[in-house]
């Protein structure tokens, strides 16, 4: 299973098939941000990464223009990884509350993250054509992810991605968990649902929805800590314990 993600991770740094986020990416990693400018920006498509036997799986929206294009790893070195790392590290999910660099150190347990879009878009916006572009890869680390109980979304375009990704693996109609039934799933922070079972696995598979800790959102206090870190307590109650002493866990292999 490790390698396969890792054979994924492999395709999409080398994904080329958006051509405006190709551009924007890659004008990104030329130009720098002041602050940033004697590194070396990452500048590709930023895959997935985690434990490989990871429960709880987290979807983000894309990677920061200066923060994953810039450093290849998941919201690290940027604000909204600042958010989402101290919560997974509250919950049990992480090993240190903080995430600058590929190589600080970093490690997931029973985590996974990942996005919907994998390439920086202008404005933090991608196409519905690019999101399409996107979900293959989507669908797959959902196949991958053997062992996946919870999928965590952060933002609406994430949950709505999760839900596209589910479709395309034959999922039906999930159950809503905490309000009274619903004709589709809505996004609403903290709404959770929930499928019994799925084509592919005989096990349940529960979402949930989370505001994205952007800016935008904690800024204005949309979201704050304490909803933050109530949405890892809920995914953390639903797993059950934390298995790390179990063997067989470990990081994904990241592409050079």
């Amino acid at each position: 299973m490790t390698a396969s993600l890792t054979e994924l991770a492999c395709e999409i740094v080398a994904c080329r098939r958006c051509p405006r986020l190709v551009a924007y990416r890659e004008a990104v990693a030329r130009e720098k941000r002041r602050a940033y400018r004697h590194e070396e920006y990452w500048g590709r498509p930023v895959p997935g990464f985690g434990d490989p036997a990871a429960r709880v799986v987290v979807v983000g929206l894309a990677p920061a223009a200066h923060g994953g294009n810039r450093t290849g790893r998941m919201f690290t070195g940027d604000a909204s990884g600042d958010w989402l790392y101290r919560a997974l590290y509250r919950a049990g999910f992480a090993n240190q509350p903080v995430s600058r660099a590929r190589d600080d150190g970093l490690e997931l347990r029973d985590a996974y993250v990942t996005a919907a879009c994998r390439c920086a878009p202008p404005d933090n916006r991608p196409t519905r054509a690019e999101l399409g572009a996107c979900r293959p890869y989507l669908v797959r680390e959902l196949l991958l992810l053997e062992n996946a109980e919870v999928l965590v979304c952060l933002g609406q375009i994430a949950f709505d991605a999760a839900l596209s990704a589910l479709r395309e693996l034959g999922a039906g109609r999930p159950e809503p968990v905490d309000d009274a039934a619903a004709r589709a799933p809505r996004f609403r922070h903290g709404a959770l649902y929930r499928w019994p079972a799925l084509p592919w696995r005989a096990v349940a598979l529960w979402l949930l929805a989370s505001y994205h800790p952007s800016r935008r959102n904690t800024q204005t206090g949309l979201l704050d800590e304490a909803m933050f870190d109530a949405v890892f307590a809920r995914a953390r109650q639903l797993v059950g314990a934390d298995p790390s002493s179990s063997t067989g866990r470990g990081e994904t292999a990241q592409p050079q």
